[in-house]
C-alpha cells in the first residue's frame, strides 16, 4: 500500500438489528420523495440549501478533486432568463426535437414545454460538472470520473433536501449552454441539471404513474 499520510477511520457503534433498522427507516423515508412539479412561492430559508450543498459537497468523487459547482439562484431576475431560455428549448424538443416514442415515454408524466416552477420555487440549484480544475480549483488540472461524481453529489443533495421537507424537480433543457452564461461560469465547466427546491403549492399533486417501481427482484441479482 502506498505511504500517505493518514487518519483512523471509524464509524458509530451498530449491532446487525439497528444497522437493519437504520437502513429500512432510511428506504422508507426516501420512498416517500416524489418529483414536483407545482412549487410554492413560499420562502425556504438558505440555511437548508447551505445544509444541503455541503452534505453534496461529502459524496464520493474521483481523487478528491470535487468537480463540482452549485449555482443557487434567487434572484428573480436570473429566475425569469433561465425560465424563458429552458422554455425555449422545450418548445423546440416538443415541437420536433423529440422522437415519437420519447413522446410517448413521457405521456404518463404529463409534462410540456411550460415550465413556470423555474420563476415559481424559491431556489434554483444550478448543477455545474467542472471538466478542470483540481482541488484548488486552478481551471488547469485534469478532473476525473466527473459525471460519476456529479451524479453522486446530486442523489446526496436531493436526498438531503427531502429530509428537509422540501420538494424538488430536476430539470434538464437541452442545450443547457445558456446555463453556463446567466450563471456566469467559465466555459471548463458543464451545466448538468437544475434542481428546483421548495415548498409544493396548495393541491399540489403527482402523476400516478410514478409509483409504478420495479421491486427489488428486477433492480438487483445476487451472485
Amino acid at each position: 500500500m502506498q505511504d500517505h499520510d493518514a487518519i483512523p477511520y471509524s464509524l458509530p457503534a451498530m449491532d446487525d438489528a439497528q444497522r437493519i433498522e437504520r437502513a429500512r427507516s432510511m428506504r422508507d423515508r426516501l420512498k416517500q420523495r416524489r418529483t414536483c412539479r407545482y412549487f410554492s412561492d413560499v420562502s425556504v430559508p438558505r440555511e437548508v440549501i447551505e445544509a444541503a450543498i455541503e452534505a453534496a459537497g461529502t459524496a464520493p468523487n474521483g481523487a478528491n478533486h470535487q468537480p463540482w459547482h452549485f449555482a443557487v439562484v434567487s434572484s428573480p431576475e436570473k429566475k425569469r432568463a433561465i425560465r424563458e431560455a429552458a422554455e425555449a428549448e422545450e418548445r423546440a424538443f416538443y415541437a420536433g426535437k423529440a422522437s415519437e416514442e420519447w413522446l410517448d415515454a413521457l405521456a404518463p408524466l404529463g409534462t410540456d414545454a411550460d415550465k413556470p416552477f423555474l420563476e415559481t420555487a424559491p431556489w434554483l440549484i444550478v448543477v455545474f460538472a467542472q471538466r478542470k480544475g483540481g482541488i484548488a480549483e486552478d481551471g488547469k488540472t485534469q478532473n476525473y470520473y466527473v459525471n460519476e461524481s456529479v451524479g453522486i453529489a446530486c442523489g446526496m443533495l436531493i436526498s438531503t433536501l427531502h429530509e428537509a421537507g422540501l420538494a424538488t424537480l430536476t430539470h434538464t433543457p437541452s442545450p443547457m449552454g445558456f446555463l453556463r452564461e446567466i450563471c456566469e461560469r467559465p466555459e471548463h465547466e458543464k451545466p448538468l441539471m437544475v434542481i428546483v427546491a421548495g415548498l409544493p403549492e396548495a393541491g399540489a399533486t403527482f402523476p400516478k404513474h410514478a409509483l409504478d417501481k420495479k421491486p427489488l427482484s428486477t433492480i438487483s441479482s445476487w451472485l
